[in-house]
């Protein structure tokens, strides 16, 4: 059996590697590279987290409000429980007119800064209009 020669490079190596300074220069792009790409996806999840968040209105306590066959001057509080948690609300119903017209005064309170919305809302209930018939 014969075997082949190697033929070897200056000072006995072989000629098919890589010199230290190639294999930095390809490692630091490397890095760079990965930096990069994880500052795009950083910065892409901090908009996504800063798009998914909730401002909380008062129009489902009014909409509440508004399905009621009667009003009544009335001051009630509460929370949101899990659909919003962290937040709390109060309204405060009163009569503006003798002729049933009644205004609601909603108040949001919550968040992360502990915010306040202010909401008001004119009802005229139906046994109302009904009744002008």
């Amino acid at each position: 059996m014969r075997c082949r020669p190697v033929i070897l490079g200056r000072q006995g190596q072989a000629g098919a590697a890589f010199t230290l300074i190639e294999v930095a220069v390809a490692s630091a792009i490397m890095a760079l590279a990965l930096f990069g790409f994880i500052s795009v996806c950083s910065t892409a999840l901090k908009s996504a987290k800063s798009l998914n968040r909730v401002e909380v209105d008062a129009s489902s306590l009014a909409a509440e409000l508004s399905i009621s066959n009667r009003l009544e001057e009335m001051s009630d509080h509460g929370d949101f429980g899990k659909l919003y948690p962290g937040y709390q609300w109060s309204r405060s119903v009163y009569e503006v007119g003798t002729n049933g017209l009644f205004r609601a005064d909603f108040v949001i309170i919550g968040g992360p800064k502990g915010s306040e919305r202010r909401m008001s809302a004119l009802y005229f209930p139906k046994q109302y209009v009904q009744g002008a018939r």
